[in-house]
């Protein structure tokens, strides 16, 4: 699964598009931010005016094709873009396996420092 932030404009929803198209190695994308019902809470950019994939992205979404608009990703409030990827890759996280690579890592850690304090320059 392919897990995707980005600016909710034409170009943005084409990067994604693009993206999964050029790779070819995705079976699911799941866009967590920015979408269409996060822009309903966050302040519309302009629009690029000139890009030619506006009017059918205001198609699709309802949207003036007169009027470019845009959501950046940066609108969001960084704990609310964590929060959101946490709670997504949270169901696939093996808990067990976890632990044991951090238990193996601050063992590592302590391994380390005690070797630097032998450590005579």
């Amino acid at each position: 699964m392919l897990l995707y932030l980005g600016d909710l404009d034409a170009s943005g929803e084409d990067i994604e598009r693009d993206w999964v198209a050029r790779t070819g190695c995705w079976t699911h994308v799941h866009r967590l931010a920015v979408t269409v019902e996060q822009a309903t809470d966050l302040p519309a950019a302009d629009g690029k005016a000139s890009d030619p994939r506006w009017p059918a992205f205001a198609l699709r979404h309802g949207l003036d094709p007169t009027r470019p608009v845009q959501w950046e990703v940066e609108a969001i409030d960084p704990a609310t873009l964590r929060g959101l990827l946490l709670d997504t890759v949270d169901g696939y996280v093996d808990a067990e396996q976890l632990g044991a690579v951090i238990a193996e890592e601050r063992e590592q850690r302590a391994q380390l420092a005690a070797f630097l304090r032998t450590w005579h320059q």
